[in-house]
């Protein structure tokens, strides 16, 4: 963008000022303006939970059961000088509930959450709902009647009346934080009487109307309502001094003005606050909108308006935007941490005076005058307070233009108009930018790692000075026709004629491609003796479309896919370019590693502390524990079992039990310290549940073999029965643990002869088996 300054005054110290007004919370924005009767606000304003803009309203709440809306202004006000506002609002539309509150916190607070609602209308605390973040005052216009007493966990309520509600009120409660505070202060009884209320003939409802009803906006109207509300500094204490009123009209063309707040609000402000608004409904429902809503410094009379200044020295550059600055410094601005808000231009003063009647157009920044079009060229305000813009026509160079401007504070208090002379002069012929001993433009150029080039303004006449810019920065002592560029950036010249006018060149991006660092994952391994290894597979990001690689080693070199069939173990260089340029990097070291021999898995397995393999050692069982013994190459230092049956491990020799019948592929894979991995699969069969032997006879007068007991194994249950040849029980046992029948009945050891066995058992897997037979007592 072609642009110049010709009188920039202090303008580090403006920066500094600037950052410091919007770090220090200083009164920024006010008056704020605001109908809602527009599709869209202001961005200060934040919406939340139910709350929308609808049909020329900010509607709170819907007329649905359990709505909760709140909005607040996002602009902090200093508490030194208070806070006023005003608003219609609208109730209506259901059976009466919840309510509205306006309320205020601290404008330090880090994250926003309003309060409970229902009856605490997005201010209180409520049950485990805590309250507004940081609040300072809730002003609570009540319908249902909760907002007064201290159901819900609320503080305090109207005099004796405890949890019972009290319906059309409007209640004051105190600063409070997450569950303490918001303390019960002071309320009024909208359609009572007595010291908590008001004569009959001002009485009125806080809703406008009941079911059915529609918004009333005619201030004539019966349902008509409008709430000001002002916080005066107190001149003598803490605090404020608070006063509400409202517009009310319950009888046509008869609006009354009732105060129902005139007295001392006795908490210290925080330094700064901000406002907003809540609403909500529960099992009863009403509509609960705001409009036409200002917001005001409360003592104004402690302000004053600033006073600018006629400006006659400005030069303006014919045929380019020009950007000027009017500085904090140039102006008067007496309001206390109060900067240049906004400049506005108007082509007199008759058109500055027009405005002066209404307090949203002397206070808001208003778009349409922030532009000003006149047949010399158009002035336009910037976003950094005092600075514009110029852009004189062709035609009118060495005439000169006159507008008035007024500035407008963080206050929102403006000057009274002031006139701005700027004379148009020539300005000069485009320049290019261009390499040195060129003549075709370009826009970028890409370079190895220490080289140069020098850029060159080239144009149709001699130019009486030259600044050069790097990413938009000014480059010191950069003050010749050319430059020699050795760093990354894009580049720009501004050429100036005697008329001290400038011409801005393209803009030139310089690039010196960096070179990825850390790619290579080394070694690279070959894991099958004598065979070839991809060396781009352990290069991060291996693109040969974008990048020429050169790896070199032994005396040869190999380019690019070259690189995939590697064939000798050893320290190898690698460099990479990228495809336009012709300087490589820096090598990285590679080595290569190709194994000399294969790494080789095998392993063996048995029943543990028996040397059964299988059927033909007598078998395995479900519940043996079988021990894996690794019989790999020394090489491998890790090792991975899968048993077939979900299990693994990763022991170099585990033990394992299947716990059932089956024929399960063991499977080991091992890896050595290279990566490189082998892997073997063994097949182990669990034909047998149980193991039984029955003896064919026993010595009871004997040290050994002196009980029948038959050798079993596998079993969960058994029943053992001996019988003599007439078939005459004379032993039971169902002891897993039994140690046999020792040949006695009844204590009495039994002559030798043959007696008859039954065995009855169940297996682990759930088998029954049953045998008998015979067998001898041997005496």
């Amino acid at each position: 963008m072609n642009g110049t300054i010709l009188k920039i005054r202090f303008l580090f110290s403006f920066l500094l000022v600037f950052t410091f007004w919007s770090k220090a919370f200083s009164q920024i924005g006010f008056p704020y303006c605001e109908t809602f009767t527009s599709g869209s606000t202001q961005e200060s304003t934040v919406f939340g939970a139910d709350a929308q803009l609808i049909d020329g309203v900010l509607r709170l709440t819907s007329n649905q059961t359990n709505q909760r809306g709140y909005v607040y202004i996002d602009i902090p006000f200093s508490s030194v000088f208070g806070i006023k506002a005003s608003f219609e609002y609208f109730s209506y539309g259901g059976n009466g509930a919840d309510g509205l509150t306006i309320f205020m916190f601290d404008a330090d607070t880090p994250v926003f959450n309003p309060g409970g609602f229902g009856g605490s209308l997005g201010y209180a605390q409520r049950n485990n709902e805590p309250g507004l973040s940081n609040a300072y005052i809730g002003i609570g216009f009540d319908e249902y009647g909760n907002f007064g007493n201290s159901a819900e966990g609320r503080n305090g309520n109207f005099f004796g009346v405890g949890q019972e509600r009290v319906p059309d009120a409007v209640v004051i409660r105190g600063p409070g934080n997450g569950s303490t505070g918001y303390p019960f202060l002071v309320g009024r009884k909208t359609m009572g009487t007595g010291n908590e209320g008001f004569r009959p003939d001002n009485q009125f409802p806080i809703s406008s109307g009941g079911l059915g009803t529609t918004r009333v906006t005619d201030r004539n109207l019966p349902g008509y309502r409008k709430v000001f509300m002002d916080l005066q500094p107190n001149p003598v204490g803490t605090g404020y001094f608070l006063t509400v009123k409202m517009e009310v009209t319950t009888r046509t063309n008869e609006p009354m003005m009732l105060t129902i707040f005139d007295r001392p609000y006795d908490f210290p402000a925080p330094k700064n606050l901000k406002i907003g608004f809540s609403a909500s409904t529960g099992g009863q429902t009403n509509f609960h909108e705001i409009r036409n809503l200002l917001v005001e410094v409360s003592n104004d009379e402690a302000l004053e308006e600033p006073k600018g200044v006629d400006f006659e020295d400005k030069a303006s550059c014919e045929g380019q935007e020009n950007t000027y600055y009017i500085t904090d410094e140039e102006v008067v601005l007496p309001n206390p941490n109060s900067v240049i808000r906004c400049l506005q231009f108007y082509a007199s003063l008759e058109d500055i005076e027009a405005e002066t009647g209404d307090v949203c157009s002397q206070g808001k920044c208003k778009e349409n005058n922030r532009e000003l079009i006149l047949p010399q060229g158009t002035f336009r305000a910037g976003s950094n307070g005092g600075d514009f813009t110029f852009f004189p026509n062709l035609g009118f160079r060495d005439q000169e233009v006159t507008v008035y401007y007024t500035i407008t504070d963080t206050y929102g208090k403006t000057s009274a108009g002031n006139a701005m002379t700027l004379l148009i002069q020539e300005s000069p012929d485009p320049v290019s930018l261009l390499i040195e001993n060129e003549t075709l433009p370009f826009d970028g150029i890409r370079l190895c790692a220490g080289e140069e080039v020098v850029l060159a303004a080239k144009g149709e006449e001699v130019y009486e000075r030259f600044e050069w810019y790097k990413d938009g920065q000014l480059i010191p002592g950069a003050t010749t026709s050319s430059f020699i560029v050795n760093s990354d950036g894009e580049y720009e010249v501004r050429v100036y004629n005697r008329k001290n006018c400038p011409s801005v060149s393209n803009s030139v991006k310089v690039y010196y491609p960096a070179y990825p660092y850390g790619i290579i994952q080394n070694p690279v391994v070959g894991c099958t003796p004598g065979q070839t290894v991809d060396v781009t597979i352990s290069i991060s990001g291996y693109d040969s479309d974008k990048y020429d690689y050169q790896l070199s080693g032994f005396g040869k070199v190999w380019l690019n896919d070259e690189m995939k069939s590697i064939s000798q173990t050893g320290n190898y260089e690698l460099r990479i370019k990228e495809k336009d340029l012709d300087c490589y990097s820096d090598p990285f070291e590679v080595e290569v590693i190709i194994l000399a021999k294969v790494l080789v898995a095998d392993f063996q397995f048995g029943v543990q502390g028996t040397g059964i393999t299988g059927d033909s050692d007598g078998g395995i069982f479900p519940d043996d524990v079988i021990q894996f013994s690794d019989l790999s190459d020394e090489d491998a230092i890790s090792w991975n079992w899968n048993f077939g049956d979900g299990a693994t491990s990763s022991e170099q020799n585990p033990t394992h039990v299947f716990g059932k019948r089956g024929d399960f592929e063991i499977e080991l894979v091992v890896k050595n310290e290279l990566g490189c991995e082998s892997r073997i699969t063994k097949s182990l069969s669990i034909t047998r549940s149980y193991r039984l032997m029955i003896p064919t006879g026993f010595t009871p007068t004997l040290t050994e073999n002196k009980t029948f007991l038959p050798k079993y194994k596998g079993f969960t249950g058994i029943e053992l029965l001996i019988f003599n040849t007439w078939g005459e029980l004379i032993f039971q046992t169902s002891d897993l643990n039994t140690i046999g029948w020792d040949g006695t009945l009844e204590g009495k050891l039994m002559d030798a002869g043959v007696f008859v066995y039954r065995f009855d058992g169940v297996s682990t897997d759930g088998e029954k088996v049953s045998e008998a037979g015979k067998f001898n007592l041997i005496r």
